[in-house]
């Protein structure tokens, strides 16, 4: 009996999966003929799937397999994003770009959690909980959008580079207020500060040596026994490089970007694959990323809870554009105009101040939150997913018409 339960449950997996597959392969083909981003159709077509419309997507958020697709998709296109970082861009912005991964975190969180305060008559604690879990930017939202929306370098690359970066900012900045919410600890900021600095650098460290052996294993001109089997190194050592640093109590996230990072410029430290084998591997990332976006978009979409939403819809509408309109412009020129080495022009400040989508990051510490009945749980993943809504459906597809009035647009995009 046992037997037959576990068959018929993969049974359901597989045709979850072959669903997915089929409707991530249309909406990209759509995506394409309608000039906007996968993630967005991909996030519609999802909430049409779930439980709460037609059923046809059903994997709990609670879940293990759901977990496991989530956090593995999210370092996976995070290393993609990183290894199309070029390091003489992050050379000239890392000034704008600590600034926007640490204190643009904390005005984000400081600005949000006030409207919440006084729109939605919340706790105050509530409030910058809530402030805390979404001040994070996306990776796995922006890194594709930026694939099919060829931004000027020193832009894109920078609010890629702020997507990555952040995560540790705001989970550090969500689990401080979440003790203090809970009642099992009291704010301290230079315990919080170091607590930054460690993570950041052992992520850093664990991303460039994991990184480095990769490029020496698949593209040294002595040591590359392993350059056929590149694809197969890559998936080994994005996990290693997320689960080697959470083990050492660190960013993995970081650690992933970082990865990629050292993956994406290795001819900068002497190491060079032949042309057919470097085709090869870009082909197997750029797939494999498309699929996994498929997977974390539909399923997140699948999951979005309408009565929740829906009961708290009118503040969270209220604290979301704030957050969009008012927190992210004042956080953005606060962390960019003093960068007067980076000169950052007047189009391109707005832009960044346009683009911050919210998704995957977030709605995990939103859920996470849930997990651990902390105070005003609920209400706090109404306004996540409202927020990753707004974000995504109004920011994301008009990334591309935006980045073209203000003249941003690499040569050659229509």
């Amino acid at each position: 009996m046992e037997s037959s339960v576990s068959v018929e449950m993969a049974k359901h997996l597989l045709f979850s999966f072959g669903i997915i597959l089929a409707i991530g392969t249309v909406c990209g083909f759509l995506s394409q003929k309608i000039k906007v981003p996968d993630v967005a159709i991909f996030l519609l077509v999802g909430m049409l799937a779930g439980p709460a419309v037609t059923g046809i997507v059903n994997i709990q958020a609670e879940s293990s397999l759901n977990q496991i697709i989530i956090l593995f998709g999210a370092c996976y296109i995070l290393f993609d994003g990183g290894a199309s970082i070029k390091l003489k861009v992050l050379k000239e912005v890392w000034i704008t770009l600590t600034a926007l991964a640490t204190v643009g975190v904390l005005i984000m969180t400081a600005i949000t959690g006030i409207t919440a305060y006084y729109v939605m008559g919340i706790p105050f604690i509530v409030a910058m909980l809530m402030g805390a879990t979404i001040a994070s930017t996306d990776p796995a939202t922006i890194v594709p959008i930026f694939r099919q929306v060829k931004i000027k370098d020193r832009v894109s690359q920078t609010v890629i580079s702020e997507s990555a970066f952040n995560d540790a900012t705001g989970a550090i900045v969500t689990f401080a207020v979440l003790a203090i919410a809970m009642g099992t600890g009291e704010v301290s900021i230079s315990g919080s500060l170091f607590d930054l600095l460690k993570q950041s650098a052992i992520g850093i460290m664990t991303g460039i040596v994991l990184g480095y052996l990769a490029a020496l294993l698949i593209a040294h001109e002595k040591y590359n026994f392993l350059a056929e089997y590149a694809p197969v190194i890559t998936l080994m050592a994005v996990i290693g490089a997320y689960l080697g640093a959470d083990g050492l109590e660190a960013s993995g996230f970081m650690a992933v970007f970082v990865f990629g990072i050292m993956l994406g410029n290795k001819e900068s430290f002497g190491f060079r694959m032949t042309h057919k084998d470097n085709e090869k591997l870009e082909e197997y990332v750029i797939t494999t990323a498309l699929v996994m976006r498929m997977f974390i978009f539909i399923l997140l979409g699948s999951q979005v809870d309408f009565g929740l939403m829906n009961k708290y819809l009118f503040g969270g509408v209220i604290v979301v554009t704030v957050f969009m309109l008012v927190a992210r412009p004042f956080m953005v020129f606060c962390c960019a105009l003093p960068d007067k080495r980076s000169k950052w022009s007047m189009n391109e400040m707005l832009f960044m101040c346009w683009t911050r989508e919210t998704g995957v990051i977030p709605a995990a510490l939103a859920g996470l939150l849930i997990g651990v009945k902390a105070p005003g749980a609920q209400i706090i993943a109404s306004v996540t997913f409202i927020a990753i809504l707004m974000t995504i459906l109004i920011q994301a597809t008009t990334t591309k018409w935006l980045a073209r009035k203000l003249g941003l647009l690499e040569e050659g995009q229509a």
